[in-house]
């Protein structure tokens, strides 16, 4: 690497913490942005606001589908998890299978909108000598 090379690399490091107060911070900041830009590491040549930021619309927020309980629940349909009755408690322990954890109460409003929503379909059905719902596909 030439002197003309490193001149660069150096004030560009320098450009990256001019912002910063004086301390041991930026002494820091300045080696480890230094060590990367002597590695070759592109990413950090580029100022903030040149860098290309994905697109909102690309980008996973809260809601969506697989973010919310409703959507989780609607992945575990699609995986043809409700082609047999399931209990809230089976469907329970699913969510868990997949890290997803929730407690039965709210699993039971979640379930109950999916229901209103024709998402899914309930029933009362027997589990030795109780009634209880069971959820199933449309």
């Amino acid at each position: 690497m030439d002197a003309k090379k490193l001149v660069e690399i150096r004030r560009h490091a320098e450009k990256a913490v001019e912002d910063m107060a004086d301390g041991e911070v930026k002494v820091k900041a300045f080696e480890v942005i230094l060590n990367h830009l002597l590695k070759g590491d592109d990413t950090l040549h580029a100022a903030p606001d040149e860098t290309k930021k994905e697109p909102k619309a690309k980008r996973e927020t809260k809601d969506t589908p697989e973010r919310t309980i409703g959507g989780r629940i609607l992945v575990l349909r699609n995986e043809g998890f409700f082609k047999n009755q399931k209990t809230i408690g089976e469907t329970r322990e699913e969510l868990r299978v997949h890290g997803w954890h929730y407690p039965l109460t709210t699993l039971s409003g979640t379930l109950q909108g999916l229901v209103r929503k024709r998402e899914l379909r309930r029933e009362w059905g027997k589990q030795g000598n109780k009634n209880i719902l069971k959820y199933s596909n449309p």
